[in-house]
Formats: structure tokens, sequence, C-alpha cells
């Protein structure tokens, strides 16, 4: 509790939309939290240690209303039917209809009157208008109900009632939460106190990697990224691993994810088929114009029947509009709509089908849409760079073995069931001990007891930390496995440490994550092992994880590009990450584009240097929006596709936005 005295949550959590000028502040009155080590109590959110009263939280409710953000949902059917009408090219036919409803019916003497233009035209704009109205209606109900399907709640800490499970929409800033692997951060909280904590960001920074998250205080809160804080945890984000007590700081529209939320919630764009059907319509509208006032008036001067005139120029509009286009039209988009559903894809929107086809350029985000968005062990390497299954199965008894709360890593590790059996790990290792993970070290050991009464002690940490603590390291031999018994051990010296070092920087390039493996041998001795054992350890080699493509990944970019369609990234995460994944799909680069040089360019220069960049890496939601507008405005039908809430904003301004089933809420909305 020590920690939090005078301790600076953060001075301003905003983000800055410098591209359209908005600027969101997100909880700018967080300056700074006092705390009372007898009762935990924080002046400034009316919070204590043994959680709200009802009445604080009713007082609470009130004032910041309940914790949801702002999102779209599917308007009512009658809103949704007035909008299939609303069409410049419905609405020349309607003119035209009124038209000839005045002179064939209302103006014709008794007897004479003529239904058929009005009926004709009446036909296909019911027809077309009612089409789209029923398949669009259908598409929002089923993404409705996917999303009605999931409710999430929080355990929270409240005065009276204690420890108990709350739907999300109840929270206040004040209340005590707890947190644990697999849960979602309700709101934008502050950690009280934490154990082996990784939260992923995935969804806010497109990082695949987890974030560690502590309770250690921040003091130059204000001159680093929101998201960058480490004992914040943002609204939205998810636990991969750990467990941590918070208080929650700011909830609904205050939060991190609110304020992008508000920011994104409006009309779509235009896309390019509006546009082309506007610019048709206005075609039209225009020849009407100019060409019915002037035959109606030279017929009517050459013959000096003037009703006789008029009719001729209504004949006229009416045969220089296409009546059944708009019919045809919406009946192919429909037919289109309902073959996609067959293969299980909803379209919210059917001028989307339409997009979809004349798309040139696909833009995509990386985490979870090219890559699986899950953690594996991709490499097992000796000091020598050449894969070795002995290395492998040292991580294996040190991710086994470790009680502490597993991480992605280690859940990555333990995929390789098969060495389970191979080593006999119960019957060879019994587990006498073990020195737990921490964010200082960056390392954690396990002691094992071997068949020959020795103690072995497993280390795999940080390449950094782990070099200064080894002192040798395995030569394999000739025949490069392994054997603890009778393997070469060579002296840690300048040479190897700067091989070590380069093979390391070397997987870094590959995008890959990388820790070291060391083992230490013991006689059998007192289990009072602690961080001073972890010295003069023998190295084995590296394990390097990584978020690898989607099997799919690559033949779909394949076709992609064989249609004629271009595909380029744009993501939050870093550039070496991404030009790894892009090697493994297909997608050939040349040039890379940062956010930060990104947002150092005017409009036009970056337009005109736009086609020649593949990958755009380190990119903000506003970064992504601004490339996307950039493109269409140099006449490119735009598709994006993503599935967080640092892609929603892409989403809403290209031509078509494509998503997934398990994207947040705010994505889903924002596809079409």
């Amino acid at each position: 509790m020590a920690l939090l005295t005078k301790d600076i949550i953060i001075s301003k959590l905003s983000f800055s939309q410098s591209s359209n000028g908005i600027e969101e502040k997100v909880g700018s009155t967080l300056k700074s939290v006092s705390s009372n080590d007898s009762h935990f109590f924080f002046p400034m959110f009316d919070a204590y240690a043994e959680g709200l009263s009802a009445e604080q939280v009713e007082e609470k409710l009130k004032k910041f209303g309940p914790n949801e953000v702002h999102h779209e949902k599917a308007p009512s059917w009658v809103k949704q039917l007035v909008q299939a009408f609303i069409n410049p090219f419905i609405g020349v036919l309607i003119i035209i209809a009124i038209i000839s409803f005045i002179v064939d019916v209302w103006m014709a003497k008794p007897g004479e009157e003529e239904y058929k233009t009005v009926i004709m035209v009446g036909i296909m704009v019911m027809v077309s208008s009612l089409l789209r109205f029923f398949q669009e209606y259908r598409s929002n109900r089923a993404a409705e109900q996917l999303k009605s399907m999931v409710k999430t709640t929080a355990t929270v800490l409240r005065k009276v009632s204690g420890k108990k499970e709350l739907d999300i929409k109840e929270l206040v800033p004040g209340d005590i939460i707890f947190l644990s692997a697999g849960d979602m951060i309700p709101a934008d909280c502050r950690i009280i106190q934490s154990k082996d904590l990784f939260v992923s960001q995935a969804m806010l920074t497109g990082e695949s990697m987890p974030a560690e998250k502590r309770n250690l205080p921040i003091r130059d809160a204000v001159n680093i990224s929101p998201l960058e804080l480490d004992n914040i945890c943002f609204m939205g984000t998810n636990v991969v691993s750990g467990s941590a007590t918070a208080m929650i700081v700011t909830t609904g529209n205050q939060t991190y994810f609110g304020s992008i939320s508000k920011s994104i919630v409006g009309k779509s764009a235009e896309t390019s088929f509006d546009k082309g059907v506007n610019k048709v319509s206005y075609l039209l509208i225009k020849f009407m114009l100019i060409m019915v006032p002037l035959i109606f008036i030279i017929n009517g001067v050459v013959k000096g029947n003037w009703m006789e005139a008029l009719l001729f120029a209504i004949a006229v509009a009416v045969g220089l509009t296409p009546e059944m286009l708009p019919m045809i039209v919406t009946a192919n988009l429909a037919k289109g709509a309902v073959n996609m559903s067959k293969r299980k894809v909803i379209v919210k929107r059917l001028n989307a089908i339409q997009n979809l086809g004349a798309m040139d350029v696909l833009c995509t985000d990386k985490t979870g849409t090219l890559t699986m968005d899950k953690i594996v062990l991709e490499r097992h390497l000796n000091i020598f760079g050449d894969e070795d299954e002995e290395v492998l199965k040292w991580a294996f008894l040190n991710s086994y073995h470790q009680t502490g709360l597993k991480n992605l890593l280690d859940v990555a590790v333990l995929d390789h069931l098969e060495l389970h059996d191979y080593l006999k790990v119960e019957e060879y290792f019994l587990k006498v001990d073990e020195i737990p993970f921490d964010f200082q070290r960056r390392r954690m050991s396990v002691i094992l007891k071997q068949r020959n009464g020795k103690h072995l002690l497993i280390c795999k940490g940080a390449v950094e930390e782990m070099l200064d603590l080894c002192t040798h390291a395995f030569d394999p031999g000739e025949d490069k496995q392994l054997h603890i018994e009778n393997d070469t051990v060579i002296a840690m010296d300048a040479e190897v440490r700067k091989k070590i070092l380069n093979t390391s920087k070397k997987l870094n390039e590959e995008g890959l994550r990388v820790l070291l493996v060391a083992i230490k041998e013991f006689d059998d001795r007192a289990l009072t092992y602690s961080v001073e054992d972890e010295k003069d350890m023998t190295l084995t080699g590296f394990i390097g994880f990584l978020d690898p493509a989607k099997p799919s990944a690559k033949t779909s970019i394949e076709a992609l590009q064989k249609l004629g369609v271009t595909v380029k990234v744009l993501t939050g995460d870093n550039e070496i990450v991404t030009k790894k994944i892009c090697r493994d799909v297909g997608i050939s680069y040349s040039n890379i584009l940062l956010g930060s040089e990104l947002e150092k360019m005017s409009d036009d220069e970056l337009k005109s240097k736009i086609d020649d960049i593949s990958i755009l890496a380190k990119l903000s939601p506003v970064q992504k929006a601004r490339v996307i507008k950039l493109l269409q405005a140099k006449g490119h039908t735009v598709g994006f596709m993503g599935d967080g809430i640092n892609d929603a904003a892409a989403l809403k301004e290209a031509d078509v936005g494509i998503s997934v089933d398990t994207a947040v809420d705010i994505a889903k909305e924002s596809a079409d």
C-alpha cells in the first residue's frame, strides 16, 4: 500500500486525433491518488479497501452513468424501411411517377385515365426498396443475435456483500475488482496488487505479445503514451496470465476504449458504390433538367399544343430513365448476399457486395487476421543456432514443473505434449523446489531431483539477464545433441557471448521473442534454494516464440493477387514482426513506413508514396483511417479487414469493412 502514497496514476490520459483536428481528453482530472495505509482510502474516488457501499454505488451510477460505451445498434425496422427508399435513383423514379400520375390520371379527361406508367414505376420502386430492406434487416438481426449471446461479468468487492460477480455495466469509479487469467478488463483501472500479470492489448495496440502489468508507480506518466503505462489496465483488453487486484479509475465513455468508440459512432463514409450510383442519378437529373424543358418549349412553340408538348416531354423523361436498373442491381446484390450467407458471411449492407467486387486494394490488420493471435514455440536452438531437441526438453521440464501462473510462453512450450511421455517426467524428475518469476529478475527456475540423487536447477529468462548469470555453455559436438552426462562444456568467453547475442539479434529480426534456457547441477542438499543460486549456470540454448501466420492466409493472398488486388498491412505492431509475417504469407515489400514517420508527412507527400508501400507499422487508429482516405482519394476502391477497436475507424472509412466473429463489438458494428 505504501507504493500508492502520492503516486501519479496519470496526469493526462489523452489521445490526439491530429488528422481531423479532434482531441479527446480521457480522465483529465486524474492527477494524483493519495492513500491512507490504515483505511486504503482514495479521496478522489471516494473508495475504500473494503469496497463501496450500496449508497455510494447508486450515487456514482447517477453521476457517471452505467459502464458502457457509445455503440451503434441496428436501427428499428421502421427506420430501416424508410432508409431503403432513400436513394437518388429511387428519387428520380418517384418524381416521374408523381408527374405521370398528375398528367395521366389527375389531368386526364374522365374515362381516359392512364395508369400504366404509374403502376410500372411504382412496382420497380417497391420491389427494389423492399428487397433491400428485407436483406439488410435480416443481416442486422443476425449480427445483433451474435452479440447478444455474450454477457460479461467481473468480480467486485462491495461493502457488506463482499466479493460478488456483477454485470460490468454496474461498475463505478472506485470499485475494487479482482482479475485472473481469462478475464476481460471491465474498465480503465489502476493495479493495486499483482502476481505475474500479463495482459493482451492486441485489440488496442496490435501488439501480439502480452504486456507486463504491475503495481509499481509511474513517475513520468505525462511523457509516455497511455498504453505504455505498466500500472494501468485498459477496458476491453484481457488477462492472459496472472492475477491482480485493481481499482477502477474511469468507466464507460470516459475510458480510453470509450473515447475511441465515441469518435467512431456516426454515419459511415460514402463508398465507391454510393458515389457511382449518385453520379449516374445526378447525370440523369441534369439531362432531364436540360432536355425536358427544352423539348417542351420547342414542341409547344412549333405545334402550338402545349398539353401534347408536356406529355411528350414527360415521355422523354421516362425514356431517359432506366426504371428496371435499381431492381436489377438490388436483386443481384441480394443474390450475392444469400450466396455469401451460405459460407457463414453476414452482409450487413448490400452495397458492400459491389464494393467487394470492385476492390483493388485490401488493407488488413496483422494480429488475429493474418496471424492466429496465438503464441507458439517456433524455434529451439543450441548456442550455435542449430535446431536442438535437447533445448526443448529443458524448457519443457521448466514449464511443466513450475507452479506459478503460467503465461502464454509456458503454454506454447507445454503444447509439445509428446515430450511428457518421452522424458518420463514423473519417473526421472521429481520437483523439490522453485524460484518463482518476478519482473526485476525476468526469469524463473525449478529445482528437480534426478534419479542419481543430484539436484538440477533449470532456469529460463530474458537474454541479457541470463547471459550475465552463465559462466559456461554446452558444446553439443558433432551430433549436435546435448547430454548432461557427457557433453563438452565450454567457457562463456567474449567470443561465445558475441555469438549468442548475434543469434538472439537474428531471431529478433525474424520477429521472434527469445528466451535463454540454462541449467546447473547441485549435490543433494537442503531445500534452501534462492535467487543467489541462479549463478554460474551452463547455457543450453535459445527458445523463440512467434504469433504465426494463419495457414489459410498465404493461399488467400495469392488468390487476391491473381485477381489484381493489392494487399497492404496496416498494423499497430512493430515492423520486425510484421516483416516476418509478410514473408510467410507472400506479401512482398520494399518500403516500410512507421507511424512516427507518417505523422510528419503531409497528405500530398503521403499520397505520392502510398502505392509503393506494403507495410505500415506502429500505426494509431487515426493513422489507419488516414491511409484509407488517401488511397480512396487516389481513386482506389479500398477494403479493410480488422478485429480490434484500433481497427474500427478504418473499417468505417473503407469502401468495404470486413471483420470476424471473434472481433470486439465496435469492430463488428463498424464492418459491412
